[in-house]
């Protein structure tokens, strides 16, 4: 490969650093060990990986010539082949080669093993879809690398980068402990509830920067890249899948939070369990929806969810046609809880948390009569800026990463 034939990729490696930002960085950036040799890092579009890895690169790198970015959904490599690009980079002086949208390129496994193995002084990072089989790759990458996901904003990520106000991940621990000293100082600092309501309809994906007025139409526009782009890529499935993929979508998004008919469901779609069940996974490893489950361990339970949520409230916003207020509630505990905390449906109540914290969700006029009899009960209540007790105001419950 000639000096000729990589300057197109380079321009653009030169432009994406020029307009990256440094201001503001993902909770991920700092827990990820950047050291390591083979890096992966997943997640869903939209969340951030791209930024995320040119901030490392501007911050890192004082010779940018030593690292190179590129992303395999670049017509270039229609044309052009990886592996040469690495060894150009690699015998120019490169040390580090960081490879965006890697589930686009044909045995991308196989590759970066390869790269791997052959470079052994070259760090690799990647990132690709939160759809991606890592740990199942066909190469086997498992022992060689550390992967990560990037999840989308928590409600405490969303006031830094509005300026608002910075604070620290707080525990769910002290939460439960602590909520009313933690809940008067930080309103002590701002209006938090105006924040919070516009957090829930357009806060979780950081673009919604760039299209303020356009955010629901820019979310629809991504919900359909994971479903015609990067579903096909990962699994390899035909049309016919896709199709009913987006329609089990529209048709969770029209009665979410959904108690499903698992049979109903696979015969509106025209499928069978297998399908259906396969469907509903990749809905769900590409942070489109999220599933409760009860806490048993049965292959029964881990099949069949007692409820089917949106991944997230912006998705609700953009893609429900009614958006009720109770449902963008539990949808947001879930999103919040779940990143970080093993969360169960529970017999009584709306979550189980780790076994043995039970939460009901509601608004503020929301009272402890379905578990009023249960330990380590909690009501998380919107539109309420300082709780009482054992009643916490839902907000706090996004300050957790």
């Amino acid at each position: 490969m000639e000096k000729a034939d990589v300057e197109g990729i380079m321009r653009v490696y030169a432009n994406r650093l020029k307009n990256t930002k440094s201001e503001f960085q993902r909770y991920l950036y700092n827990q990820i060990d950047w050291d390591d040799r083979l890096i992966g890092i997943k997640g869903s579009k939209g969340v951030g990986k791209t930024t995320m890895i040119l901030q490392h690169i501007k911050d890192t790198f004082p010779n940018r010539d030593k690292a190179l970015y590129v992303s395999l959904d670049n017509l270039w490599f229609s044309s052009h082949d990886l592996i040469d690009l690495v060894d150009y980079h690699y015998t120019h002086g490169g040390t580090t080669i960081f490879i965006d949208e890697v589930h686009y390129y044909p045995q991308w496994q196989v590759i970066l093993k390869n790269l791997y193995d052959d470079y052994p002084d070259l760090h690799i990072v990647y990132s690709g879809s939160s759809m991606l089989h890592i740990d199942t790759a066909q190469a086997d990458l498992s022992r060689r690398q550390m992967v990560y996901e990037l999840s989308g904003m928590s409600f405490r990520e969303y006031l830094a980068y509005e300026g608002v106000l910075k604070v620290q991940p707080i525990s769910l621990e002290d939460i439960l402990l602590r909520h009313q000293q933690i809940a008067e100082e930080i309103c002590s600092q701002t209006k938090i509830l105006t924040h919070f309501a516009n957090y829930l309809q357009h806060g979780y994906y950081p673009f919604y920067k760039e299209v303020r007025n356009g955010y629901d139409y820019r979310l629809q526009q991504v919900v359909g890249q994971i479903l015609e782009i990067d579903y096909p890529s990962v699994e390899q499935v035909t049309i016919s899948t896709v199709r009913k993929a987006r329609k089990m979508l529209t048709l969770l998004s029209e009665q979410v939070p959904y108690t499903p008919n698992m049979n109903d469901l696979y015969r509106e779609l025209e499928t069978d369990r297998n399908q259906g069940l396969k469907i509903l996974s990749a809905l769900e490893r590409g942070r489109l929806i999220a599933t409760l489950h009860d806490n048993t361990k049965s292959v029964k339970a881990m099949s069949r969810p007692e409820k089917i949520f949106l991944d997230n409230s912006n998705l609700m916003y953009a893609l429900s046609p009614r958006t009720d207020i109770g449902n963008v509630r539990e949808t947001f505990f879930f999103n919040q809880l779940s990143q970080t905390h093993e969360v169960c449906y529970p017999k009584q109540g709306d979550f189980l948390v780790d076994k043995q914290y039970l939460f009901e969700v509601g608004g503020k006029s929301k009272t402890f009569a379905q578990i009023k009899d249960e330990p380590n009960s909690f009501l998380a209540v919107d539109d309420t800026e300082i709780g009482h007790h054992n009643r916490i105001p839902l907000w706090l419950f996004g300050l957790m990463y």
